[in-house]
């Protein structure tokens, strides 16, 4: 009777782990399935729901990306996923990691869920950024703000932005501007491409250019921030002029050459070639 008792409780944990395993991988081939659009949507849908998503409905995903690499048995992404049911509990909210980073996805119209995913994320391990892609309906909208959000934390390393939580919504302009690509590259070799021949490259002009715009060209706060004095920064002012022919304290000539910056920020221009 004993063995009897222990085969059957052995025979039950082992069946429990393996309707865990196959409840895993079934979430996981969803998500993979939902992030990459390569599933029927009828069937997805049905799928949806038993993780409690309605794909009929308008979704917004958010994603964090940390100073390490996150699973889903990483600890951060147990400590936020607590702090998010805390709150939420089940309110349709879908978290899970893709790629060593963390994913949100929720209601288009419920901004507070991935505000608060993105504050949660940052509060448990700091150095993290969050960016959260727009509402889109449909299965496909939830790709596509998905793809919208990992664009977003592309842009701000190429750019370096600031902040620990970026929106797609705000950074539009961008993509609009990398649209043309041959266009940008032609712009900033036209526009930036005469400092070259400063002496020591176009880099420390390139750079203060980016602060004297970044610092809404105020002349001593662009001076702070380059560990300059005022008086150097306007010599190196005068220098991209002259080299450039655009005045950067002129607010007609001022565009040209901030978007011209921006462009080389995108293209990564000079340390590659246009």
């Amino acid at each position: 009777m004993q063995q009897a008792v222990d085969a059957f409780a052995e025979g039950y944990e082992r069946a429990q782990r393996l309707a865990v395993r196959q409840e895993e991988a079934a979430r996981r081939e969803f998500i993979d399935d939902l992030l990459y659009g390569r599933s029927d949507l009828g069937r997805l849908a049905e799928r949806a729901e038993r993780f409690g998503l309605r794909l009929s409905h308008t979704h917004a995903v958010a994603v964090v990306q940390g100073p390490t690499p996150y699973d889903e048995s990483a600890p951060v992404p147990r400590q936020v996923e607590r702090a998010m049911i805390s709150r939420f509990g089940d309110r349709n909210i879908l978290l899970t990691t893709k790629a060593g980073r963390m994913l949100c996805v929720a209601p288009g119209d419920q901004d507070d869920i991935l505000t608060h995913f993105a504050k949660q994320a940052y509060a448990a391990a700091e150095g993290t950024r969050a960016a959260i892609g727009r509402p889109q309906p449909g299965a496909g909208g939830i790709v596509q703000s998905y793809e919208e959000a990992l664009n977003t934390l592309e842009l701000a390393e190429r750019l370096h932005l600031e902040g620990p939580l970026l929106r797609a919504a705000d950074l539009l302009v961008y993509p609009v501007l990398t649209r043309d690509r041959q266009a940008m590259a032609d712009l900033v070799l036209d526009a930036l491409g005469p400092l070259t021949r400063a002496r020591g490259g176009p880099r420390p002009l390139l750079e203060t250019l980016s602060a004297y715009f970044d610092s809404g060209c105020v002349a001593a706060e662009t001076a702070r921030r380059l560990s300059l004095s005022v008086r150097a920064l306007t010599y190196r002012l005068e220098r991209i002029h002259q080299l450039t022919g655009a005045d950067p304290a002129d607010p007609g000539q001022r565009y040209t050459l901030q978007t011209a910056v921006i462009g080389a920020r995108l293209l990564d221009w000079p340390d590659k070639e246009l």
